[in-house]
């Protein structure tokens, strides 16, 4: 997801346009750039790679104006190169963009035909040469944009700078977040344009978030919302708790170790939220939908690691609520036309709240006539907004690609959801949800005293760093674990990896098996222990390489050689929250052995806001 930033100073800008897209990191990228106003004129800075190397261009030709727009960028059309790199501008207009133009290439050969002349690869340049197209017809640049912006197909959230234009800035957003900031203090007067409020948290605690079809014209002097109809409308103000310091990785290499390390406070965080310890009961902060004692069914959408939360979640709806659940891919979901029952209840999971996808399935039910339940990370999301009931996770931001804390606190969250719809539907009486809420409460402390088993990880690690393949194994909750095992490897290591049922060894991959195949088996001791000890003798029998992670202890009869990972003993209810703590420090480990960038993985970003 691409980084937006936009400020009308009251000096030079360039400095802090680097500073709040240095927030913006997390996100992933691969070029960088900043345009302002040099004396009227628009003047460019841009790079392929990381902003030190943006940074170095600016300290040997360096940019003085008050009004100027950055963007960091991750290339989906066009490779991550300087001219590729936004923003992208012509003699009128520069744009920086997040999203996708899917009708670029009608709009690209209508404007050669005009005379505009591309100067890169990308879909995003299209953008730049409408806006100045209409403007040499005559209009002023806010007309321009007004009659420019219904003839883009797509996603985009847009920051907008003219050419003689210094108090000028315009942003558009449609299917991509936007946020509008106020400066106050001695910054008042001075205003800020984001893709997230975090990037612009150094200068202002003061948002207004554009809604799907809104433009904003912002001046020095004041800032006016349109709709997608060009109407003026009022948007919210609102205060933001996002801390104004640059979230750090404090004594951590990486930010994903941080992360990883969090887990036991964020998590109990959330778990407090949501229970009350000292009545040993689940208190949510909102009423479930009324009818949830005769709901027939819920459907789960998400994408990615917040998919794989969603597994593991309809094992405990099925068994605490004896609620049957539908899984679904965001990204298929919609493309089915699945018929949906009036009346029913769609929870969607996602950290960001703007994943685009599953942002599309939370429109498709609603148009169904459907009650949306949303589990996020941001409260001020689109999601969020858009929910019925928005239940927040209390993770923080998270800074590294690849998901940890948000995960876990997803699932501390949904296995809060999932007894709570117990309750309503009476399938637990209160000495049941008592006992599940007494297990949830142990959840932090037992994954701090995971955390313990690290070094042994690390050795692990140092030998998985060699394969060329690895399979995970588990059962029951632990198989959407060895989904999500598989899935952290890949990300970040880029070695080969597959998550499988356990069950379904037999079925197909232990044709893969041989001396040199990795296989970590998930196994805490849980009713269907045994069972994965049977799969474990199947992989032993034809020499594979036994990676163990278990709170039971392997029978003295075994007759294959098994390196273990010891966790803590534990109920199994909800393991799957404390297993993601050895799943994530492999990944890690073995990424870090190998020499790759734990944080910001290639061709990855943190949130996907196009499809």
């Amino acid at each position: 997801m691409c980084g937006i930033v936009g400020i009308l100073g009251r000096g030079p800008v360039a400095g802090s346009i680097i500073e709040a897209l240095k927030r913006l990191e997390y996100r992933g990228y691969d070029s960088a750039g900043i345009a302002t106003l040099e004396n009227g004129h628009l003047a460019r800075r841009r790079a392929a790679g990381k902003l030190k190397t943006l940074e170095a261009c600016l300290a040997a030709e360096p940019l003085s104006g008050a009004s100027g727009i950055g963007h960091t960028r991750w290339a989906t059309h066009g490779r991550p190169t300087e001219s590729n790199a936004h923003p992208h501008a012509n003699g009128k207009v520069a744009i920086v963009h997040n999203g996708i133009i899917e009708n670029f290439r009608e709009l690209r050969e209508e404007l050669r035909g005009k005379g505009h002349k591309f100067e890169s690869d990308t879909d995003s340049e299209v953008v730049a040469h409408l806006f100045a197209d209409a403007m040499e017809g005559g209009l002023s640049p806010v007309d321009a944009v007004a009659a420019s912006l219904p003839r883009l197909k797509g996603a985009f959230a847009l920051a907008v700078l003219f050419e003689g234009e210094d108090d000028l800035l315009i942003g558009a957003r449609d299917g991509a977040p936007l946020v509008v900031g106020f400066g106050n203090g001695e910054r008042a007067g001075e205003v800020y344009l984001g893709s997230d409020a975090l990037a612009l948290a150094p200068f202002t605690d003061e948002f207004a978030y554009l809604e799907d079809g809104d433009f904003v014209i912002l001046s020095r002097h004041g800032v006016e919302f349109r709709d997608t109809h060009n109407q003026r409308v009022e948007r919210h103000h609102m205060r933001s708790p996002v801390s104004a310091l640059l979230v750090d990785k404090g004594n951590y290499r990486h930010f994903m170790a941080k992360e990883i390390h969090e887990q036991p406070e964020v998590v109990a965080r959330t778990l407090a939220h949501y229970l009350d310890m000292s009545a040993g009961t689940v208190a949510l902060p909102f009423a479930l939908p009324a009818d949830a004692a005769q709901l027939p069914r819920l459907t789960i959408a998400a994408c990615g690691t917040a998919y794989i939360a969603g597994l593991v979640a309809r094992y405990w709806f099925e068994r605490f609520a004896r609620l049957p659940v539908d899984i679904e891919v965001a990204s298929e979901f919609r493309y089915r036309e699945p018929p949906m029952e009036r009346g029913g209840l769609t929870l969607f999971i996602s950290q960001s709240g703007e994943t685009a996808d599953t942002l599309a399935c939370l429109r498709y039910a609603k148009a169904h006539d459907q009650k949306i339940l949303s589990v996020v990370n941001v409260p001020t999301s689109t999601m969020a907004r858009e929910s019925d009931i928005a239940a927040l996770t209390l993770a923080g931001p998270e800074i590294g690609v690849a998901s940890t804390k948000a995960f876990t606190c997803q699932l501390a969250l949904l296995a809060c959801l999932a007894l709570a719809f117990g309750r309503a539907r009476g399938v637990i009486d209160a000495a049941q949800e008592a006992k599940y809420v007494a297990e949830l409460m142990a959840v932090p402390g037992l994954m701090a005293e995971a955390m313990k088993r690290e070094p042994r990880i690390e050795a692990l690690a140092r030998d998985l760093a060699r394969a060329r393949d690895v399979l995970y194994l588990g059962r029951g909750t632990s198989y959407p674990l060895a989904l999500e095992g598989a899935l952290k490897l890949k990300e970040i290591s880029y070695i080969h990896a597959e998550g499988y049922a356990a069950g379904e060894l037999k079925h197909g991959p232990i044709a893969l098996v041989d001396n040199d195949l990795p296989v970590i088996i998930l196994a805490p001791h849980d009713n269907v222990f045994d069972k994965t000890l049977s799969n474990m003798q199947e992989v032993a029998a034809r020499g594979g390489r036994l990676i163990l992670i278990t709170d039971a202890s392997v029978p003295g009869d075994f007759s294959g050689e098994v390196e273990a990972i010891t966790m803590p003993k534990m109920a199994p209810n909800f393991s799957a929250i404390v297993y993601a703590v050895p799943v994530q420090m492999i990944a890690y480990h073995t990424a870090i052995f190998m020499g790759k960038d734990a944080d910001q993985p290639r061709n990855l970003a943190k949130s996907v806001t196009v499809e």
